[in-house]
């Protein structure tokens, strides 16, 4: 070797070792300023305020017990500690309650503030905190204090904001509020997607039509009640020519996860313990750090017994959200209720500022505000209103929209739900759900005593002369919303005589009920029919269920709901067609390894489930598409399909053929194509195309596509393989899926399970941000109850 040579390579290895101590100096200075922010676990601090000394106890997962003289310590010492743990995450909440994010992220965020500024939540929620009764408002304002407290005594402020080049803005009570809605945005459609598309195929196809292809429900309605409603029939529909159709399918994208649930509850009866068990995993978008914030809250009451709650709060709000007091145990599911109208405003040909209203004349009003940009100049937005809501958008002929909710009005909100924390039985329980006002859920609830109980909470609108599920005029005043539902008019399930109670965002109720309560886009009942028959099993094994016994229903990933379409595709793949073309076979082989689960390693169900998808792609293409002629905005994706799909399938009535193809068979195996070349697309032959390649954890911090990808590693969760999927009890989708798995009896919380994706802190650096998620991952049995005390903190007055 020359010494030129040489030289050369003494002066690569020169800048590649000041580059690799370069990167590692970076890399110690990212860790040790995310650990700066750290909290202290063990010691003696001051909490100015507190009536006592307040004692926190933390497991080796974090989860912190808390015990107070009474419940304003508590509460105060609740804030201190989510602020200490997730304040990050509880700004972000309370900014995209309020429109607020483009303060933090930019112009980026801007159009997202623009959305949320039409609501005007953050003045709303400053009327409903001047409204909210003293020992509320004493209540947000004891947590209040709490978390900027918690904030302040951190040792550096939160990492987040040494990324971002800013300060956090303190805390103020009517930011919890700004939680709830945050929420209640989640939750519910703000948009008026469903109403404005089930009018774009009524329009276009007719009301027979719009029936069928957007059903309110169909064979898989698993009602409380055991209602059920008439199937739609065929309709009676010419297409077009087929000159006037693509050959491809319009596109129709997988329906998007929606925030869900299931809850279900079994009698004391049927258990080992002889009192009612109660189960929950509430189904939400997957984040970092997750919804939801583990504790154990204690103190004594004025006759000195100790309350204990046990479950999960919700980082931001100062109450229990799910789990049980020792004497009542609850959780809940999304209610899809109809909450919110889509109305057409019609103006003044001449004078556009002018709408049609029932007493007249009125003029269109306004809403200033200023959004502030993070390195741009400040927003001014105008939020145009009307007597009944929001101007949202335009209909296909150029009339305003407006938006009627619930949530606009400051009665839909209180902190009722607070004296469920000390209810005594199911009595009292139902009491307190009927003048609770909050976004409405599907509430099971159970007592020591053995009683039980189904209802739902939040207001309803009483609608005059439409039912809610196409948009309408309210200005002739013959439809309208006439004040609420009387509390007493809200359905209630006490103590069915079978001992089941179940709820999976369904439809729950028939009859007048459901007429008063309307669809407000009910999930397919599938879910919920699974976890009926999974009781219905275990009472009929004769079995006394515990606890692991409901964790088994909820981590239930049978297929059910596919089985019929399996047995399709290998009708469809009969010799002929496999004749046709040879590769067929490798799919048939591997379709008939069906294991009738929607499992990691199943190859089957990845390809029934993807054929499904793509047959329905092909059958409503020439529907959809005229439809889209109507509304360009049409979005399908929460109609209940599945109804309509397999009718058609199964009939297959020439006239309801998509005229792209020459017949029914043509499309089934088209589909079938298209699944074999997505396996080949992706290099893998159709038995190694599994489900678990695909259905991989997407659980990402925030920042992680913002940051270098090697930190967005560090952030992130693994992407784990997961089992389940939408259909079924164990839903899980990549981004979407249980945010907390609860099964608790009342009075017997050390039996009690309990999983949580992520961890209890939002600092990477702490012991605690992934501690649990394995377990999630797995379904592994884990208890409700914290584990020894590994670390104790006082805060003293």
């Amino acid at each position: 070797m020359g010494d030129a040579l040489w030289k050369r390579l003494q002066l690569l290895v020169s800048l590649l070792s000041v580059l690799l101590v370069l990167a590692l100096l970076a890399a110690g200075a990212v860790w040790w300023r995310i650990r700066a922010s750290l909290p202290p676990l063990d010691g003696t601090l001051p909490l100015p305020g507190l009536a006592a000394e307040v004692k926190i106890e933390r497991d080796a997962l974090g989860v912190p017990t808390i015990t107070g003289a009474n419940r304003l310590d508590v509460a105060r010492a609740s804030g201190y500690l989510h602020a200490q743990d997730r304040f990050f995450q509880m700004d972000l909440t309370r900014r995209s309650g309020a429109g607020e994010l483009a303060e933090l992220f930019g112009p980026a965020a801007l159009a997202f503030d623009q959305g949320r500024r039409l609501h005007g939540f953050r003045p709303l929620a400053g009327r409903v905190l001047a409204q909210l009764p003293t020992a509320h408002r004493a209540l947000l304002e004891a947590y209040t204090a709490g978390v900027n407290a918690g904030l302040a005594a951190l040792p550096r402020t939160p990492w987040e904001y040494t990324v971002l080049r800013t300060d956090p803005r303190p805390w103020q009570p009517e930011d919890c509020l700004l939680v709830v809605y945050a929420m209640w945005l989640d939750l519910q459609d703000t948009t008026g997607d469903d109403e404005r598309s089930r009018l774009a195929l009524r329009e276009t196809l007719g009301s027979e039509a719009a029936h069928f292809f957007a059903p309110p429900g169909t064979a898989w309605d698993s009602a409380l009640d055991g209602s059920t409603l008439d199937p739609a029939p065929l309709p009676r529909l010419q297409l077009r020519p087929p000159e006037e159709n693509s050959a491809a399918p319009v596109p129709l994208a997988p329906p998007a996860p929606k925030p869900g649930s299931n809850s279900f509850a079994l009698a004391g009866e049927h258990t080992s313990s002889g009192v009612p068990l109660v189960a929950n995993d509430m189904h939400l978008d997957h984040r970092l750090p997750h919804a939801w914030y583990r504790a154990v809250l204690k103190w004594p009451g004025p006759d000195g017994t100790v309350h204990r709650l046990v479950g999960v709060t919700l980082p931001g709000v100062p109450i229990l959200v799910a789990g049980s007091n020792g004497r009542v145990a609850w959780g809940f599911t999304n209610a899809y209720t109809d909450t919110a109208d889509v109305i057409v405003v019609e103006t003044d040909p001449i004078a556009q500022v002018f709408y049609r209203t029932a007493a007249g004349q009125k003029e269109i009003t306004g809403r200033n505000e200023t959004i502030t940009v993070k390195g741009a100049a400040p927003v001014d937005f105008k939020v145009r209103l009307t007597e009944w809501g929001p101007v949202f958008g335009r209909d296909a002929d150029g009339n305003l929209l407006v938006l009627r909710w619930t949530a606009h009005d400051a009665g839909s909100l209180n902190l009722e739900f607070a004296a469920m924390e000390t209810a005594a039985g199911t009595a009292e329980a139902l009491a307190i759900a009927r003048r609770t006002c909050l976004p409405n859920q599907n509430l099971i609830v159970a007592d020591t005593a053995g009683g039980m109980a189904w209802t739902i909470l939040g207001r309803h609108p009483r609608r005059i002369g439409y039912d809610g599920r196409y948009p309408v005029s309210w200005g002739y005043g013959d439809r309208r919303w006439d004040g609420w539902l009387a509390p007493e008019e809200t359905p209630v399930v006490r103590d069915p005589a079978d001992g089941l109670l179940w709820t999976a965002n369904q439809r729950l109720v028939g009859g007048e009920a459901y007429e008063k309560l309307g669809d407000g886009g009910y999930d397919n009942g599938a879910r919920g029919a699974q976890i009926r028959d999974g009781l219905r099993a275990l009472v009929a094994s004769g079995k006394k269920a515990g606890p692991a016994d409901l964790l088994a229903l909820q981590l239930d990933d049978r297929a059910l709901f596919l089985e019929r379409w399996q047995q399709l595709l290998l009708g469809v793949l009969d010799d002929a067609a496999i004749q046709e073309r040879g590769s067929r076979a490798d799919l048939r082989d591997a379709v008939r390894a069906w294991n009738g689960r929607a499992s990691t390693d199943s190859a089957a169900f990845r390809l029934v489930h993807a054929w499904r998808w793509r047959v329905a792609e092909h059958v409503f293409a020439p529907y959809h598409a005229q439809a889209r002629t109507e509304d360009p905005g049409f979005n399908p994706e929460h109609f209940q399909l599945e109804h309509a799909l397999w009718q058609l399938v199964s009939e297959r009535p020439p006239h309801l053929l998509n005229p792209a193809y020459s017949s029914w068979p043509a499309l089934l195996l088209q589909a079938a194509d298209e699944v074999l070349a997505e396996s080949d697309r992706a290099g893998l032959s159709p038995d190694k195309w599994t489900w678990g390649a695909h259905n991989r954890l997407k659980m990402r911090h925030p920042f992680s596509r913002l940051l270098p990808a090697w930190i967005g590693r560090f952030l992130d969760m693994p992407a784990d393989p997961l089992p389940g999927a939408t259909e079924m009890p164990r839903v899980q989708t990549p981004e979407h899926g249980a945010s907390e798995r609860l099964v608790v009896s009342p009075g017997r919380e050390e039996e009690g399970l309990f999983h949580m994706p992520g961890g209890q802190s939002g600092n990477p650096a702490s012991p605690f941000y992934r501690a649990g998620h394995e377990a999630w991952v797995k379904g592994d049995p884990t208890p409700l109850l914290p584990g020894p005390t590994k670390h104790t903190l006082v805060l003293q007055p």
